[in-house]
């Protein structure tokens, strides 16, 4: 399953996580990502979005 948002397309960031005694190790970010019923071309589709557009409204769920 890709950690993706299907409607702004936000996705996993690689980077480095760096301690105090500076020390590297290499890790990830990934977007916070809710599964949700939501109203795509007149039919109810199971969709992944992250939280900023389910809390913009960027979707219509359904009931």
């Amino acid at each position: 399953m890709s950690k993706r948002c299907e409607i702004c397309g936000k996705g996993v960031v690689f980077g480095g996580q760096y301690s105090h005694s500076h020390r590297r190790s290499n890790r990830k970010w990934t977007p916070n990502l809710r599964k949700i019923k939501a109203v795509v071309n007149n039919s109810t589709k199971t969709i992944k979005i992250c939280t900023r557009c389910l809390r913009s409204d960027k979707v219509q769920r359904s009931a």
